[in-house]
């Protein structure tokens, strides 16, 4: 690989419930679907998503990761959209923005315990 190369990447996370993810991710956070994939139709969901540059997979499979994960996203409108996730109806989470001595930032957790720190970036 040469320094110039483009590099991609997609944390992924650990759910149990399709509905549940799409409610929060998609419906509540923004996120738009890249590819939803099951070997069959009763296996568990491999689903990819994307907000602006961040990929976030999603994966049903136990093997794949335990919940709990941890993924930073970095913005630079984090006011803005904390203001917008306010303004939405989603009654598990209502966000607060804290001051960290790595700056601004606000912490989601999803319905399966994985948390997305997201960062105003340039305040560290």
């Amino acid at each position: 690989m040469n320094a110039g190369d483009s590099i991609r990447s997609a944390s992924v996370f650990r759910s149990f419930d399709e509905k549940l993810a799409k409610a929060f991710y998609v419906d509540w956070l923004g996120f738009h679907i890249d590819f939803e994939h099951r070997r069959h139709a009763d296996a568990p969901l491999y689903i990819g998503l994307r907000l602006s540059q961040f990929s976030l997979h999603l994966s049903e499979h136990h093997g794949d990761c335990a919940p709990g994960g941890l993924a930073m996203i970095w913005t630079p409108s984090l006011e803005a959209w904390h203001a917008d996730l306010l303004a939405k109806p989603y009654a598990n989470n209502r966000p607060s923005l804290v001051e960290e001595p790595y700056g601004l930032c606000m912490t989601l957790s999803d319905p399966f315990f994985n948390r997305l720190r997201i960062v105003q970036s340039g305040s560290a």
